[in-house]
Protein backbone atom coordinates (compact mmCIF):
# COMPACT_ATOMS: atom_id res chain seq x y z
CA UNK A 1 0.00 0.00 0.00
CA UNK A 2 1.45 3.63 -0.74
CA UNK A 3 0.06 6.48 0.74
CA UNK A 4 1.94 6.05 4.42
CA UNK A 5 4.68 8.65 4.12
CA UNK A 6 4.14 11.80 5.28
CA UNK A 7 6.72 14.80 5.28
CA UNK A 8 10.05 15.66 3.44
CA UNK A 9 12.95 15.91 6.27
CA UNK A 10 10.52 15.46 9.47
CA UNK A 11 9.00 12.05 7.63
CA UNK A 12 6.96 10.02 9.48
CA UNK A 13 5.82 6.12 8.25
CA UNK A 14 2.35 5.12 9.98
CA UNK A 15 1.47 1.26 10.11
CA UNK A 16 -0.92 -1.41 11.46
CA UNK A 17 -5.00 -1.62 11.73
CA UNK A 18 -8.16 -1.04 14.09
CA UNK A 19 -7.92 -5.00 14.79
CA UNK A 20 -4.40 -5.67 14.16
CA UNK A 21 -1.92 -6.71 17.47
CA UNK A 22 -0.84 -2.58 17.15
CA UNK A 23 0.13 0.49 15.58
CA UNK A 24 2.37 3.01 15.24
CA UNK A 25 4.37 4.80 13.75
CA UNK A 26 8.31 5.64 12.35
CA UNK A 27 9.78 9.00 12.63
CA UNK A 28 12.93 10.10 10.61
CA UNK A 29 14.81 13.54 10.70
CA UNK A 30 13.99 13.95 14.46
CA UNK A 31 17.17 16.03 15.12
CA UNK A 32 19.43 14.49 17.80
CA UNK A 33 18.89 16.17 21.63
CA UNK A 34 15.05 16.83 22.09
CA UNK A 35 14.77 15.52 25.69
CA UNK A 36 12.30 13.29 24.86
CA UNK A 37 10.19 10.35 26.86
CA UNK A 38 7.03 8.14 26.60
CA UNK A 39 5.02 10.69 28.81
CA UNK A 40 5.22 13.45 26.51
CA UNK A 41 3.73 11.37 23.77
CA UNK A 42 1.02 9.83 26.00
CA UNK A 43 -0.23 13.33 26.80
CA UNK A 44 -1.53 13.24 23.12
CA UNK A 45 -2.60 10.05 22.60
CA UNK A 46 -4.83 10.50 26.04
CA UNK A 47 -6.49 13.31 24.12
CA UNK A 48 -7.73 11.14 21.37
CA UNK A 49 -8.77 7.75 23.12
CA UNK A 50 -11.83 6.39 23.21
CA UNK A 51 -14.04 5.60 25.57
CA UNK A 52 -13.97 8.69 28.18
CA UNK A 53 -17.26 10.13 28.03
CA UNK A 54 -20.82 9.34 26.97
CA UNK A 55 -20.17 11.05 23.37
CA UNK A 56 -17.15 8.78 22.57
CA UNK A 57 -17.24 5.39 21.53
CA UNK A 58 -17.34 2.37 24.43
CA UNK A 59 -14.47 0.72 23.20
CA UNK A 60 -12.16 0.80 26.14
CA UNK A 61 -8.17 1.44 24.88
CA UNK A 62 -5.52 2.52 26.86
CA UNK A 63 -3.32 3.59 24.21
CA UNK A 64 -0.18 3.26 26.23
CA UNK A 65 2.86 4.14 23.49
CA UNK A 66 5.99 2.02 24.08
CA UNK A 67 9.41 3.90 22.78
CA UNK A 68 11.13 0.87 20.84
CA UNK A 69 14.31 3.30 19.05
CA UNK A 70 15.86 6.76 18.47
CA UNK A 71 16.37 7.46 22.48
CA UNK A 72 19.22 6.82 24.32
CA UNK A 73 19.43 8.32 28.18
CA UNK A 74 15.85 10.35 27.41
CA UNK A 75 17.15 12.26 24.51
CA UNK A 76 16.90 11.98 20.76
CA UNK A 77 19.79 10.22 18.92
CA UNK A 78 19.11 11.40 15.53
CA UNK A 79 18.13 8.04 14.31
CA UNK A 80 14.32 6.48 13.38
CA UNK A 81 12.14 7.20 16.34
CA UNK A 82 9.70 4.08 16.36
CA UNK A 83 6.90 4.04 18.62
CA UNK A 84 3.98 1.28 19.36
CA UNK A 85 0.87 1.60 20.76
CA UNK A 86 -1.05 -2.00 21.26
CA UNK A 87 -4.55 -2.95 20.73
CA UNK A 88 -6.41 -4.69 23.92
CA UNK A 89 -10.27 -4.39 23.49
CA UNK A 90 -10.73 -5.69 19.48
CA UNK A 91 -13.79 -7.10 18.91
CA UNK A 92 -13.59 -8.30 15.43
CA UNK A 93 -17.16 -10.12 15.65
CA UNK A 94 -18.68 -7.36 15.62
CA UNK A 95 -17.92 -6.96 12.38
CA UNK A 96 -18.21 -9.83 10.50
CA UNK A 97 -20.82 -9.30 9.31
CA UNK A 98 -19.67 -6.32 6.87
CA UNK A 99 -18.14 -8.73 5.16
CA UNK A 100 -20.89 -9.28 2.88
CA UNK A 101 -21.69 -5.72 1.97
CA UNK A 102 -20.70 -1.71 1.96
CA UNK A 103 -21.27 0.40 5.18
CA UNK A 104 -22.61 3.82 3.37
CA UNK A 105 -20.31 6.47 4.14
CA UNK A 106 -17.19 4.30 4.93
CA UNK A 107 -14.04 3.18 2.78
CA UNK A 108 -15.46 -0.43 2.26
CA UNK A 109 -16.46 -0.03 -1.38
CA UNK A 110 -13.76 1.76 -2.24
CA UNK A 111 -11.10 -0.59 -0.55
CA UNK A 112 -12.26 -3.34 -2.40
CA UNK A 113 -12.39 -1.41 -5.44
CA UNK A 114 -8.80 -1.12 -5.33
CA UNK A 115 -7.68 -3.85 -3.87
CA UNK A 116 -9.61 -6.65 -4.53
CA UNK A 117 -10.31 -7.28 -0.98
CA UNK A 118 -10.31 -5.34 2.60
CA UNK A 119 -9.85 -5.66 6.07
CA UNK A 120 -13.59 -5.67 7.51
CA UNK A 121 -12.66 -5.57 11.11
CA UNK A 122 -12.82 -2.06 12.41
CA UNK A 123 -12.12 -0.69 8.89
CA UNK A 124 -8.16 -1.87 8.88
CA UNK A 125 -6.04 1.18 7.10
CA UNK A 126 -9.16 3.61 6.79
CA UNK A 127 -10.08 3.29 10.81
CA UNK A 128 -9.87 6.17 12.87
CA UNK A 129 -7.41 4.66 15.13
CA UNK A 130 -4.99 4.70 12.45
CA UNK A 131 -4.72 8.31 13.60
CA UNK A 132 -2.51 7.26 16.31
CA UNK A 133 0.48 7.35 14.97
CA UNK A 134 0.02 10.26 13.63
CA UNK A 135 -0.63 12.00 17.17
CA UNK A 136 1.99 9.83 18.69
CA UNK A 137 4.75 11.44 15.95
CA UNK A 138 2.30 15.07 16.03
CA UNK A 139 3.78 15.09 19.80
CA UNK A 140 6.88 14.84 18.78
CA UNK A 141 6.67 17.71 16.50
CA UNK A 142 4.87 19.88 18.88
CA UNK A 143 7.62 19.32 21.57
CA UNK A 144 10.70 20.48 18.54
CA UNK A 145 8.32 23.53 17.76
CA UNK A 146 7.58 24.77 21.57
CA UNK A 147 11.68 24.14 21.62
CA UNK A 148 10.89 27.04 18.72
CA UNK A 149 9.04 29.30 20.47
CA UNK A 150 5.53 28.13 18.12
CA UNK A 151 2.46 26.78 19.64
CA UNK A 152 -0.20 24.86 18.31
CA UNK A 153 -3.79 24.87 19.70
CA UNK A 154 -6.91 22.82 17.95
CA UNK A 155 -10.52 23.11 19.98
CA UNK A 156 -14.31 22.31 18.62
CA UNK A 157 -15.26 25.71 16.89
CA UNK A 158 -18.84 23.87 16.56
CA UNK A 159 -21.02 20.66 16.80
CA UNK A 160 -24.43 20.68 14.32
CA UNK A 161 -25.81 23.67 14.87
CA UNK A 162 -24.58 24.45 18.43
CA UNK A 163 -21.27 27.28 17.83
CA UNK A 164 -18.89 28.52 20.50
CA UNK A 165 -19.19 32.23 21.56
CA UNK A 166 -15.05 33.59 21.68
CA UNK A 167 -15.93 35.59 24.42
CA UNK A 168 -16.48 32.91 26.55
CA UNK A 169 -13.09 31.05 25.63
CA UNK A 170 -11.02 29.80 28.22
CA UNK A 171 -7.89 27.25 26.52
CA UNK A 172 -8.34 25.20 29.87
CA UNK A 173 -11.82 23.91 28.78
CA UNK A 174 -10.85 22.70 25.71
CA UNK A 175 -8.61 19.79 28.30
CA UNK A 176 -11.97 19.74 30.46
CA UNK A 177 -14.63 19.77 28.53
CA UNK A 178 -15.87 16.26 26.95
CA UNK A 179 -16.68 18.66 23.19
CA UNK A 180 -13.28 20.13 23.42
CA UNK A 181 -15.25 23.68 23.19
CA UNK A 182 -13.16 26.21 24.99
CA UNK A 183 -16.70 27.28 25.68
CA UNK A 184 -18.33 25.73 28.74
CA UNK A 185 -21.65 26.84 27.86
CA UNK A 186 -21.76 26.15 24.07
CA UNK A 187 -19.97 22.80 25.68
CA UNK A 188 -23.86 21.72 27.52
CA UNK A 189 -25.36 22.94 24.47
CA UNK A 190 -24.06 20.46 22.37
CA UNK A 191 -23.91 17.90 24.90
CA UNK A 192 -28.26 18.37 24.53
CA UNK A 193 -27.92 18.30 20.86
CA UNK A 194 -25.91 15.15 20.67
CA UNK A 195 -28.23 13.46 23.07
CA UNK A 196 -31.03 14.12 20.54
CA UNK A 197 -28.58 12.80 18.02
CA UNK A 198 -28.12 10.00 19.59
CA UNK A 199 -31.73 9.04 20.68
CA UNK A 200 -32.50 9.32 17.05
CA UNK A 201 -29.96 7.12 16.42
CA UNK A 202 -27.88 9.43 14.13
CA UNK A 203 -24.70 11.44 14.07
CA UNK A 204 -23.39 14.45 13.97
CA UNK A 205 -20.41 16.80 12.22
CA UNK A 206 -18.68 19.93 13.28
CA UNK A 207 -16.19 22.44 12.91
CA UNK A 208 -11.89 22.14 14.52
CA UNK A 209 -10.47 25.48 14.74
CA UNK A 210 -6.34 25.34 14.89
CA UNK A 211 -4.41 28.43 15.87
CA UNK A 212 -0.69 28.65 15.58
CA UNK A 213 1.31 31.40 17.05
CA UNK A 214 4.90 32.35 16.66
CA UNK A 215 5.47 31.27 13.33
CA UNK A 216 7.79 33.83 11.59
CA UNK A 217 7.44 35.49 8.55
CA UNK A 218 9.01 33.71 5.86
CA UNK A 219 8.09 29.73 6.14
CA UNK A 220 6.51 27.62 2.88
CA UNK A 221 7.66 27.56 -0.35
CA UNK A 222 5.93 29.01 -3.42
CA UNK A 223 4.12 26.80 -6.34
CA UNK A 224 3.59 23.31 -5.18
CA UNK A 225 5.06 23.39 -1.49
CA UNK A 226 2.65 26.08 -0.37
CA UNK A 227 2.72 26.25 3.53
CA UNK A 228 -1.25 26.70 3.29
CA UNK A 229 -1.42 24.03 0.36
CA UNK A 230 0.93 21.37 2.49
CA UNK A 231 -1.99 21.69 5.40
CA UNK A 232 -4.98 21.27 3.19
CA UNK A 233 -3.31 18.21 2.04
CA UNK A 234 -2.28 17.04 5.96
CA UNK A 235 -5.54 17.74 7.08
CA UNK A 236 -7.91 16.45 4.38
CA UNK A 237 -5.55 13.36 4.84
CA UNK A 238 -7.15 12.79 7.99
CA UNK A 239 -10.53 10.31 7.28
CA UNK A 240 -13.69 12.25 8.10
CA UNK A 241 -12.34 15.51 7.60
CA UNK A 242 -14.45 17.33 4.36
CA UNK A 243 -12.93 20.80 3.70
CA UNK A 244 -10.24 22.74 5.02
CA UNK A 245 -9.86 26.70 5.01
CA UNK A 246 -7.05 29.33 5.80
CA UNK A 247 -8.15 32.53 7.64
CA UNK A 248 -11.37 34.05 5.79
CA UNK A 249 -11.81 30.66 3.84
CA UNK A 250 -14.84 30.94 1.92
CA UNK A 251 -16.28 33.87 3.01
CA UNK A 252 -13.35 35.73 1.38
CA UNK A 253 -15.45 34.86 -1.86
CA UNK A 254 -18.05 37.11 -0.61
CA UNK A 255 -15.38 39.89 0.00
CA UNK A 256 -14.62 42.86 -1.78
CA UNK A 257 -10.53 43.06 -2.43
CA UNK A 258 -10.67 46.43 0.26
CA UNK A 259 -12.11 44.70 2.93
CA UNK A 260 -10.10 41.39 2.30
CA UNK A 261 -6.69 43.02 2.11
CA UNK A 262 -4.69 43.03 5.29
CA UNK A 263 -3.08 46.48 5.66
CA UNK A 264 0.63 46.41 6.48
CA UNK A 265 1.92 48.84 9.29
CA UNK A 266 5.56 49.52 11.02
CA UNK A 267 5.42 49.04 14.52
CA UNK A 268 9.00 49.50 16.35
CA UNK A 269 10.38 49.25 13.00
CA UNK A 270 8.71 45.45 12.50
CA UNK A 271 6.25 45.08 10.15
CA UNK A 272 2.68 44.02 10.83
CA UNK A 273 -0.88 43.87 9.54
CA UNK A 274 -3.49 45.45 11.17
CA UNK A 275 -5.73 42.67 10.03
CA UNK A 276 -5.51 38.66 9.52
CA UNK A 277 -8.07 37.91 6.59
CA UNK A 278 -5.44 35.63 4.96
CA UNK A 279 -5.13 33.55 7.74
CA UNK A 280 -1.25 34.13 8.85
CA UNK A 281 -0.19 32.67 4.66
CA UNK A 282 0.49 35.19 1.51
CA UNK A 283 1.53 32.95 -1.62
CA UNK A 284 1.90 30.13 0.58
CA UNK A 285 4.42 31.63 2.59
CA UNK A 286 4.13 32.53 6.26
CA UNK A 287 3.78 36.34 7.05
CA UNK A 288 4.09 36.34 10.40
CA UNK A 289 1.03 36.80 11.77
CA UNK A 290 -1.29 34.16 13.09
CA UNK A 291 -1.82 31.21 11.34
CA UNK A 292 -5.43 30.35 11.45
CA UNK A 293 -7.33 27.23 10.20
CA UNK A 294 -10.31 25.13 10.39
CA UNK A 295 -11.43 21.47 9.56
CA UNK A 296 -14.81 20.44 8.85
CA UNK A 297 -15.63 17.07 10.17
CA UNK A 298 -18.28 15.39 8.54
CA UNK A 299 -20.98 13.01 10.87
CA UNK A 300 -20.01 9.89 11.95
CA UNK A 301 -21.24 6.96 9.67
CA UNK A 302 -21.32 4.04 11.55
CA UNK A 303 -25.19 5.10 12.93
CA UNK A 304 -27.84 2.86 13.93
CA UNK A 305 -30.64 3.56 11.87
CA UNK A 306 -31.44 1.63 8.87
CA UNK A 307 -29.18 2.22 5.94
CA UNK A 308 -29.78 1.24 2.11
CA UNK A 309 -27.02 -0.42 0.64
CA UNK A 310 -25.72 -3.24 -1.51
CA UNK A 311 -24.08 -6.25 -0.91
CA UNK A 312 -21.09 -8.03 -3.04
CA UNK A 313 -24.10 -9.91 -4.84
CA UNK A 314 -24.91 -6.85 -6.35
CA UNK A 315 -28.10 -6.78 -4.32
CA UNK A 316 -29.90 -3.89 -3.15
CA UNK A 317 -30.62 -4.35 1.13
CA UNK A 318 -31.17 -2.67 4.35
CA UNK A 319 -28.94 -2.45 7.39
CA UNK A 320 -28.58 -1.03 10.62
CA UNK A 321 -25.09 -0.73 12.07
CA UNK A 322 -23.56 -3.02 14.86
CA UNK A 323 -20.70 -2.11 16.71
CA UNK A 324 -18.96 0.48 18.96
CA UNK A 325 -19.05 3.97 17.42
CA UNK A 326 -18.57 7.86 18.61
CA UNK A 327 -21.64 9.97 18.03
CA UNK A 328 -19.42 12.52 17.08
CA UNK A 329 -16.24 12.25 15.46
CA UNK A 330 -15.06 15.71 16.18
CA UNK A 331 -13.89 15.85 20.12
CA UNK A 332 -11.31 12.67 19.03
CA UNK A 333 -10.14 14.52 15.84
CA UNK A 334 -9.24 18.29 17.49
CA UNK A 335 -5.56 16.68 18.56
CA UNK A 336 -5.17 14.92 15.38
CA UNK A 337 -5.79 18.01 13.77
CA UNK A 338 -3.27 19.29 15.94
CA UNK A 339 -1.01 16.56 15.39
CA UNK A 340 -1.03 17.16 11.53
CA UNK A 341 -0.44 20.90 11.64
CA UNK A 342 2.39 20.60 13.91
CA UNK A 343 4.20 17.88 11.43
CA UNK A 344 3.53 20.27 8.55
CA UNK A 345 4.87 23.54 10.13
CA UNK A 346 8.12 21.91 11.66
CA UNK A 347 8.58 20.14 8.03
CA UNK A 348 8.35 23.19 6.37
CA UNK A 349 10.61 25.00 9.03
CA UNK A 350 12.54 22.59 8.34
CA UNK A 351 12.96 23.22 4.48
CA UNK A 352 12.85 26.83 5.05
CA UNK A 353 16.68 26.28 6.32
CA UNK A 354 17.92 25.99 3.00
CA UNK A 355 16.25 28.98 1.44
CA UNK A 356 19.13 31.38 1.68
CA UNK A 357 22.47 31.45 1.42
CA UNK A 358 23.31 33.37 4.61
CA UNK A 359 21.06 30.83 6.37
CA UNK A 360 23.94 28.11 5.77
CA UNK A 361 26.53 30.20 5.74
CA UNK A 362 25.93 32.00 9.08
CA UNK A 363 26.05 28.32 10.21
CA UNK A 364 28.99 26.50 9.09
CA UNK A 365 31.43 29.72 8.19
CA UNK A 366 34.01 29.58 11.51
Amino acid sequence: MAGSMFGNIFKITTWGESHGKALGVVIDGCPAGLMLDENDIQLYLNRRKPGQSSISTPRKESDQVEILSGVFEGKTTGTPISLLVPNTSQKSSDYNEIATYYRPGHADYTFDAKYGFRDYTGGGRSSGRETIGRVAAGAVAAKILKEMGITITAYTKSIGPVEIDYANYKKENIYTTATCMPDAKADQKALEYLQKCMSAKDSSGGVIECIAEGIPAGIGDPVFEKLDANLGKAILSIGAIKAVEIGDGIMSAKSTGSVNNDAFVCKNGKIHKKTNHSGGVLGGISDGAQLVLRAYVKPTPSIFSPQETVNKENQNIEIAIKGRHDPVIVPRAVVVVEAMAALTILDACMMNMTARLDYLTGFYQK
